[in-house]
């Protein structure tokens, strides 16, 4: 795996981090100190909270770089495999600082009692800007070091073929993994002749690692050529090279694939979930505060809505309908109720193909909607009752829409990846055209957003949907 510091690193950070902790507790207790001697204190006595002289003990000067270290450790912060992006570092580092700041503060409720709340504020907030600041000097640093060709690790790809083409633009595309491709191995004769950028055959392996001094060599062959790429890895062996194997099975994943521990035993995981464990964390935190927020007001316009469908005319007031969710899996999704009962039994009425053969399930002027459910679907009111599957944790407020299993089985297989994230009420394609867009463009939008996920992506999109309501445009 590829990493962005060696170990020496590893440990410098963890020493530098200690010691940034210490001498922040130390500097907010000694100016706090500094200011009553020089009997500021006495003229702004709210300075900072700082009325009274007060001496840290000496133990906390242990305790706190020790445990700030120790939740790092933890989260994987000093490991060089992870965290190559800039957003993934800031993001564990503010993570586990919040884990070190809770802790730290039991500690001391447990303890030492008397340490006063601005001291201990002060002192965090400043260690963690040092800790932040160091970092974005340290990659600002590496970064323009990196851009010099021989500090580059030189990467040879074995196959010019669509994945060892995906693997190049990764590379020219992520310039903070200091890399560099040197060039391709094909057998392919017409393959050699059109881009110059092939070194050789796949029998010219060891001669070209040699020449161009190559320290990784990835290998992206099809399944088809797995006794070939035996025999590859074994010319290689004795030379002081990496060689990585991209399993020709990626092209099955939901979104991507990652090696997990099954049973004691490595294996390749094809339904990888798109976002890691924090990011899940903080868009499900998000939710359920948005959701419990809204509640009061949402019940209060659902009640007014399930009157208004009730005297419209008979039918449920809540139409439930099975729905596609996260990874494949089936969930019963509820809505307010806005066409004739039998509305499924006319589906052949507004359900037509496009030029390409795509299925077009939706369309204005639906003759099966009611009145009350024009006026609900233009407003999105109709989806206030997914509110209950957001508690749950069948939905989020942000993702894919979810699609209707008849309509899933129609996908092809690019399309499914657009169940790697939670389905939710609004999404990229909501607020980028919404149904005036038919089922398979609609996909291109959710996998931009599957690819793109951030909480600041939500919020924004979230804004996004409130003007498009108003404006009504494309609800149908």
């Amino acid at each position: 795996m590829i990493r962005r510091f060696s170990t020496n690193f590893a440990l410098f950070s963890i020493g530098l981090d200690a010691i940034l902790v210490v001498v922040s507790f130390y500097l907010i207790t000694h100016l706090r100190t500094s200011l009553h001697q020089l009997g500021l204190l006495k003229v702004f006595p709210s300075l900072l909270g700082f009325d009274q002289p007060y001496n840290l003990p000496s133990l906390l000067y242990v305790i706190f770089p020790i445990t700030w270290v120790l939740v790092f450790l933890l989260l994987s912060v000093y490991d060089g495999r992870k965290n190559l992006r800039v957003t993934d570092e800031f993001s564990s580092i503010f993570l586990g600082s919040i884990l070190a700041i809770v802790s730290l503060a039991g500690t001391l409720y447990l303890t030492f009692r008397d340490l006063p709340r601005s001291i201990f504020i002060f002192s965090c907030l400043l260690a963690f800007v040092a800790m932040i600041a160091w970092r974005s000097a340290a990659r600002f640093y590496f970064r323009r070091k990196t851009t010099h060709a021989a500090s580059l690790r030189r990467v040879l790809l074995v196959g010019a073929g669509p994945v060892g083409n995906q693997v190049q633009d990764k590379i020219v595309n992520n310039p903070y993994m200091g890399l560099n491709v040197v060039g391709f191995l094909d057998d392919n004769a017409k393959k050699r002749l059109q881009q110059p950028e092939i070194l050789g055959t796949l029998e010219d392996a060891r001669r070209v690692v040699l020449a161009y001094r190559i320290n990784d060599v990835v290998i992206a062959l099809p399944r088809r050529a797995h006794e070939r790429v035996n025999r590859l890895v074994a010319e290689l062996h004795d030379l002081p090279v990496k060689v990585w194997v991209i399993p020709d099975y990626f092209q099955l994943a939901l979104h991507k694939a990652v090696f997990e521990e099954f049973a004691g035993l490595p294996m390749l995981d094809l339904r990888a979930p798109a976002l890691n464990e924090y990011q899940r964390m903080v868009k499900r935190g998000f939710d359920v505060l948005v959701t419990l927020a809204l509640m009061p007001l949402g019940l209060l316009l659902m009640g007014i809505c399930a009157i208004a469908i009730r005297l419209e005319g008979p039918g449920p007031v809540i139409f439930k309908q099975w729905r596609v969710g996260e990874n494949g899996r089936l969930f019963m999704m509820y809505k307010f109720r806005t066409m004739v009962p039998n509305a499924e039994q006319l589906r052949h009425l507004v359900e037509k193909y496009d030029e390409q053969g795509k299925l077009i399930h939706k369309t204005d002027n639906d003759p099966r909607v009611t009145q009350v459910g024009r006026f609900l679907r233009k407003t999105s009111l109709d989806e206030m009752p997914q509110m209950f599957n957001i508690l749950i944790g069948e939905m989020s407020w942000v993702g894919p829409r979810p699609e209707l299993p008849y309509l899933v089985e129609q996908y092809e297989p690019w399309q499914r990846k657009r169940f790697a994230v939670p389905q939710g009420i609004t999404g990229w394609w909501q607020v980028n055209g919404r149904s005036d867009k038919p089922m398979h463009l609609n996909t291109e939008d959710d996998l931009y957003y599957v690819q793109n996920y951030s909480l600041l992506l939500d919020i924004q999109i979230l804004v996004k949907t409130v003007y498009t309501v108003l404006r009504g445009k494309g609800a149908y």
